[in-house]
C-alpha cells in the first residue's frame, strides 16, 4: 500500500482504471472517461487487455527460448500501450500494475518487456531516456524473482460525507 501511495496521483488512477478494465470490477467509461479522448483510449485499453488471459495462460515457466516468442510478444506490445498512456512514469509504477494484471508468475519477464516497450520509437526520445533510467540495475540484473503474489489491489473507493457518517 505504500508503493502505491507513493505513485502520483494520475498513476494511481491509471492503475486502477488498469485493473477495473482487466478484470471487468465496473464499466470502465461510466466511472474513468472524464472526456472523449478518456472514452477513446479506454476503449483502445479494454480491446487490446482482452489478450491478458491469453498471456496468463503462457507465461513461460523457465528461460528457454522456445516458450517466449508469443509470450514476450504479446506483452512488450501490451507495455508499449500503457507506457504510450504517459500514465506510468517509472518501472516501479509499471511492475506494480503488471504483477496485479499477470500474476508473480510473470515477474522475472517485465524488466525486459519495459526495457524494449520503453526503447521503442511511438514514444519521445526524452520520455524514453526517463523510462529507460527509471529501472535499477539491481532489478535489471536480479538473479531471482518471488513467486508470491501481490497482496494489495487498489480499488476505487467512493468519497463519504464525514459528517453524514458520524
Amino acid at each position: 500500500m505504500k508503493e502505491f501511495a507513493s505513485f502520483p496521483k494520475a498513476t494511481q488512477r491509471y492503475i486502477r482504471r488498469s485493473l477495473d478494465i482487466a478484470f471487468g470490477r465496473r464499466d470502465a467509461l461510466t466511472c474513468w472517461a472524464r472526456d472523449e479522448g478518456e472514452a477513446a483510449s479506454i476503449r483502445a485499453q479494454t480491446r487490446l487487455y482482452k489478450q491478458l488471459d491469453a498471456l496468463r495462460l503462457q507465461v513461460p515457466d523457465d528461460s528457454g527460448l522456445d516458450t517466449i516468442d508469443p509470450f514476450m510478444g504479446l506483452l512488450i506490445t501490451l507495455t508499449a500501450f500503457d507506457l504510450g498512456q504517459d500514465r506510468i512514469p517509472n518501472f516501479a509504477a509499471y511492475r506494480f500494475l503488471y504483477e496485479r494484471l499477470l500474476g508473480a508468475g510473470a515477474r522475472s519477464w517485465l524488466p525486459a518487456a519495459f526495457c524494449a516497450a520503453s526503447a521503442l520509437p511511438h514514444l519521445h526520445p526524452d520520455r524514453r531516456r526517463v523510462l529507460l533510467q527509471s529501472i535499477s540495475e539491481s532489478a535489471a540484473t536480479a538473479p531471482g524473482w518471488s513467486n508470491r503474489e501481490p497482496v494489495f489491489w487498489p480499488e476505487w473507493v467512493e468519497k463519504v460525507d464525514v459528517a453524514a457518517a458520524a
